[in-house]
């Protein structure tokens, strides 16, 4: 072992810890990886700019602006509650449906968007069916992962590998190069849910019905302090408006036609001040709404429809780190919090002193109206559907043209790819059309059609996920340029021929890598996991003599297949919250679900990629 292996063997393990101890965002922590490596010598400051030219990102990118379009469209909501009408069965039925719905489209989504759209169907659905949101969550995000596995665009993991690929002057891919392992991987997940999933997964509440709340619409009132309310030059929190105790929360303060962008403990009520107010508590007994308006001198302009609902924390959100007082929660979203759900308990005091985390479910009081707006933030994934309308108003046309250019784009991006790419394998002289190029042109074509506008566009893109891609493909090019995959991959072929036979190694090894980058993702990002096994698993097959296809294929798969732990995928702790769910829920489903994966793929790897 040199110099060089030994820095990248440390960067490698800095980089592990890092990511497993969270101590900054993903982006930040890749970039800060990069820069590393440059200052250590490990990747040349010219190699640094070709990180830059990997055609994965621009392709994720691209896909992301069709996701959005297919999101914007309402494609997906609408077989979401077609589904939400038409299933009739039970826990099994219900299960069996939406998995299947979640595992189609996220062979063509991305998973994380899938799942956002979804879920407000799936609480929805389980509400009006009196089934606990706790039998249908973990399979809805279990099957946005199974699906991912099936296409070359499923997942971001994919393409990374794809491009590395290219990158290493190997083979890429074609479009449905995994569907012949990841189709089986998906009916043998889908199965065992549906046969298991009403055993093991609990019957357990969310938020809201764990804190007993019966009634999740509340009217909100706009109030108007006349000049004689014994209000006036009065702290608004020793007036009976501040009064949390008989359930009187104040959303919104307006003053001279602007909002008050202040916190509640520095407000002093003047004469026209306009409220608005909600009366709720958990279990009733809130104050009476004419009484209180009554008593305190106050003019009832209007009512508009609230809802209880709950926000899950995504890990792009803004407010991660910050407290409920220091992002101004309150005035920034129209919204009052609550409780706050985390890691299986419900916290109802001194909220506004905690720091938010990635996986958080607030639970808050809203206008029904100011659902799009919490939306359009970005910073939250809704559980109740934005377009959400009293049941006595008409329900808005569908546009169904959006609906079918956007799928009609995402199948002429698949098809285009795959039949040049197959036409240009029987040397029939049709060049092979590369799928960053017809992503790109096919968001140019949504673009051009109005379906989104340009801001949409960037808006519908993750850059946290782009920017963490650049910052780990430097990590890669270290492997591979100061020889650590190399060693590694000496290093374990020479430990294994002690008990293994030369004609079963590359059987074992497979097992053995599957194995170890299934474990590995669990707790480091996919992503991270598959750039760092890439260069490894190369060079063992070239230590073997053997192709490497069937490991490449292997990892790709197992750097996906993380079920038996809520950090191991954003998913996972999207729906933590909404299903109530503790941590040994995600062991007692994912870990025979691991299993599962790694029985089915390993036997099947070396049949369609002969070593």
């Amino acid at each position: 072992m040199n110099q060089d292996i030994a820095f990248t063997i440390f960067v490698v393990l800095l980089t592990l810890v890092a990511f497993i101890r969270e101590w900054a965002p993903p982006d930040v922590l890749a970039l800060s990886i990069l820069c590393l490596l440059v200052a250590l010598g490990l990747v040349e400051m010219g190699d640094m700019s070709s990180v830059f030219r990997n055609e994965a990102p621009l392709t994720i990118a691209a896909l992301f602006v069709i996701g959005g379009a297919l999101e914007k469209s309402g494609a997906v909501d609408q077989i979401g509650r077609l589904l939400q009408h038409r299933v009739k069965g039970g826990v099994r039925a219900s299960i069996f449906a939406f998995s299947v719905v979640a595992t189609f489209f996220s062979a063509w989504m991305n998973n994380t968007a899938i799942v956002a759209i979804l879920l407000p169907v799936v609480l929805g659905f389980a509400r009006s069916k009196e089934i606990p949101a706790s039998k249908l969550l973990i399979p809805l995000s279990y099957s946005s992962i199974l699906g991912g596995c099936c296409t070359l665009i499923g997942t971001s993991t994919n393409l990374l590998v794809n491009g590395t690929l290219k990158d290493m002057g190997l083979e890429p891919m074609s479009m449905f190069a995994l569907a012949p392992l990841g189709i089986p991987l998906a009916i043998a997940g889908i199965a065992y849910m549906v046969i298991f999933g009403p055993k093991l997964l609990p019957s357990r509440s969310s938020i809201t019905g764990s804190l007993e709340i019966d009634h999740r619409t509340t009217p909100l009132h706009h109030l108007l302090i006349s000049e004689g309310s014994q209000l006036v030059g009065k702290k608004l929190l020793d007036t009976q408006l501040g009064s949390r105790e008989a359930g009187i929360h104040v959303l919104e303060i307006r003053r001279r036609g602007a909002r008050l962008m202040v916190p509640l403990s520095e407000v002093s009520v003047e004469r026209n001040d306009r409220f608005l107010v909600a009366l709720h508590r958990r279990k009733g007994g809130a104050a009476k709404a004419e009484e209180l308006f009554r008593d305190i001198g106050a003019q009832e302009l209007s009512v508009v429809d609230g809802i209880v609902s709950e926000l899950v924390v995504p890990n792009e959100s803004s407010i991660v780190g910050r407290t409920l007082a220091a992002s101004d929660f309150r005035q920034r979203y129209n919204c009052v919090v609550l409780a706050v759900h985390r890691n299986g308990l419900n916290i109802t005091s001194r909220m506004a002193e905690i720091e938010i985390e990635r996986g958080d479910t607030l639970l808050v009081i809203t206008a029904v109206n100011n659902l799009p707006e919490l939306k359009a933030t970005r910073d939250f994934v809704l559980t109740d559907a934005p377009e959400a309308k009293r049941d006595d108003l008409p329900a808005p046309p569908v546009r169904r043209w959006p609906i079918v250019f956007s799928w009609s784009v995402l199948a002429a991006v698949v098809i285009t790819v795959t039949i040049t790419d197959l036409l240009s394998r029987m040397g029939l002289g049709v060049p092979s059309i590369p799928i960053h190029y017809a992503a790109l042109v096919g968001a140019l074509a949504l673009l051009w059609s109005g379906i989104l506008t340009p801001r949409e566009a960037y808006q519908s893109v993750d850059w946290q996920v782009l920017l963490m891609l650049y910052g780990l493909l430097g990590l890669g090019m270290a492997m591979q340029t100061t020889g650590t995959a190399e060693w590694l991959a000496r290093q374990l072929v020479s430990g294994a021929e002690c008990f293994v036979s030369s004609g079963m190694m590359p059987y074992v090894m497979l097992w053995i890598v599957f194995i170890f980058t299934l474990g590995l993702t669990e707790v480091l990002s996919n992503n991270a996991t598959a750039v760092m096994m890439v260069p490894i698993v190369v060079r063992l097959a070239a230590e073997l003599n053997v192709d490497s296809r069937p490991f490449i294929m292997g990892i790709t798969v197992a750097a996906s297949c993380a079920f038996a732990l809520p950090m191991g995928y954003q998913t996972h702790m999207m729906v933590y919250g909404p299903g109530g769910y503790r941590f040994s829920d995600y062991l007692r489903m994912g870990i025979p679900l691991n299993i599962l994966c790694t029985l089915i793929a390993c036997p099947i790897i070396p049949l369609i990629w002969p070593f």
